[in-house]
C-alpha cells in the first residue's frame, strides 16, 4: 500500500493550491489521448504525453505508484505545474540547456534497471531494482526543490525514504558516507559524449550517512502520481529536500558505502563555488549570484515570482546534523 505523509516539513498548507493537472491527471490523459488520435495535441497534454511516458515503464513500478493518493490542498499557492517540472530540468546527460532533457531523454531505456551496492556494506550485489523495491513502502511526499541557480519548485515525489534500503544492504560500522552514481552511456545520452559540458563522467554525488538515514531523503521512482519521466532522472533517482539540487543525483546505477568523503561533480569542477555539503543557505552567496531570494516556476520576465529563500529550504529539522559546523565554510 502506498501510503501519504503530512509530517516531514512539507509546505504549509498556505503554499498549496489545487494542481488541476494533477487532481485530473485521468481526465486530462483521457483527453489527450483522444486529442492525439486526431493530432491536435494542447499544451498540457504533450507534457503529460513527454518523454518517458508511463508506457515505456514495467508495470510493476506502475502498479506500485498508481496507487499513491491525489494531492488534495486549497491554498494560494500552487504546486509547479507539471509542465514545468518535465519540462525545465538539469540534467546534463542530455545536454545544458533547460529543454534538452524533455527533448533529448527519449533514448534513456530504463527496463530493466540494476542497481550496484558495494562497498562497506554487508550484502554487497547487483540488485534490479525491484528487488531494492521490494517489501518497502512508497509514500508521496511534496517537497520544494531548490536549484543553486535560484530557480524553485514544489513537487509531488513518490518514492521510499533512502534508510530504509540502506537498512536492507545493512552498512558496516567503517560506514561513514554514502556515494551514488549515475548512468553514463554515450548511446543513450547525448550530453555525455558531447565536449561542451565539462563533466568528467559518470555524475558523481555523495552525502554523510546520517544525512542518508535522515527520514527526509527519498530515493523516487515517480512524482505527480506517475512513474519518472526520462528528463526527470528515471526510474530511480535521490531527492535531499534541504539541500540544492545538483545533490539529488538522477538515473542512479551504483550506491556505495565509504569510510571516506566521496568525490563529487560538481565540487570537483569547481570546489570555489559548489562544496560538498550543498545546504540551502540565504546567507552564503554562490559567488556570481545572492542566494537570497529564488525564482519560484512557472514565472515570467514580468513575473519573475521572487520569494525569500529559507533556511535548509524550510526544512529545519535536519539543522541537528549540523550542530557545531560553520556552514559558510562547509558550503
Amino acid at each position: 500500500m502506498i501510503i501519504r505523509h503530512k509530517d516531514l516539513s512539507e509546505p504549509k498548507s498556505h503554499e498549496i493550491t489545487p494542481e488541476s493537472v494533477y487532481l485530473k491527471r485521468r481526465e486530462l490523459m483521457m483527453l489527450g489521448g483522444l486529442a492525439s488520435l486526431f493530432g491536435v495535441l494542447p499544451g498540457w497534454a504533450h507534457a503529460i504525453n513527454s518523454v518517458g511516458e508511463d508506457a515505456s515503464r514495467p508495470r510493476w513500478l506502475k502498479d506500485q505508484v498508481a496507487k499513491a493518493k491525489e494531492v488534495k490542498s486549497g491554498a494560494d499557492e500552487s504546486l509547479t505545474p507539471y509542465q514545468d517540472v518535465t519540462g525545465y530540468n538539469n540534467f546534463y546527460e542530455f545536454g545544458t540547456g533547460k529543454t534538452d532533457p524533455a527533448d533529448n531523454a527519449h533514448t534513456l531505456q530504463t527496463d530493466p534497471w540494476t542497481v550496484t551496492v558495494a562497498g562497506e556494506v554487508e550484502k554487497p550485489g547487483d540488485y534490479p531494482l525491484e528487488t531494492l523495491l521490494e517489501g518497502l513502502t512508497l509514500e508521496e511526499r511534496i517537497y520544494r526543490l531548490r536549484c543553486v541557480e535560484a530557480w524553485s519548485m514544489v513537487i509531488p515525489w513518490i518514492g521510499v525514504p533512502l534508510a530504509a534500503i540502506l537498512k536492507k544492504v545493512q552498512p558496516t560500522s567503517k560506514a561513514k558516507y554514502v556515494a551514488f552514481t549515475s548512468l553514463a552511456d554515450p548511446e543513450q545520452m547525448p550530453g555525455v559524449k558531447s565536449p561542451f559540458t565539462g563533466i568528467d563522467w559518470p555524475y558523481r554525488e555523495g552525502l554523510r550517512l546520517d544525512e542518508a538515514m535522515h527520514p527526509l531523503t527519498l530515493m523516487a521512482v515517480g512524482l505527480y502520481g506517475r512513474t519518472l519521466p526520462n528528463q526527470n532522472g528515471a526510474p530511480f533517482r535521490l531527492v535531499v529536500p534541504w539541500k540544492y539540487g545538483f545533490k539529488s543525483i538522477k538515473s542512479i546505477v551504483r550506491i556505495e558505502l565509504t569510510e571516506s568523503e566521496p568525490a563529487t561533480t560538481w565540487n570537483m569542477l569547481a570546489p570555489g563555488e559548489y562544496g560538498f555539503y550543498a545546504n540551502v543557505n540565504p546567507e552564503v552567496d554562490h559567488p556570481r549570484w545572492s542566494q537570497s531570494r529564488e525564482r519560484r516556476l512557472p514565472n515570467s520576465f514580468f513575473d519573475p515570482n521572487w520569494v525569500p529563500t529559507r533556511m535548509f529550504n524550510g526544512y529545519e529539522q535536519v539543522a541537528s546534523l549540523y550542530k557545531g559546523m560553520d556552514l559558510k565554510r562547509n558550503y
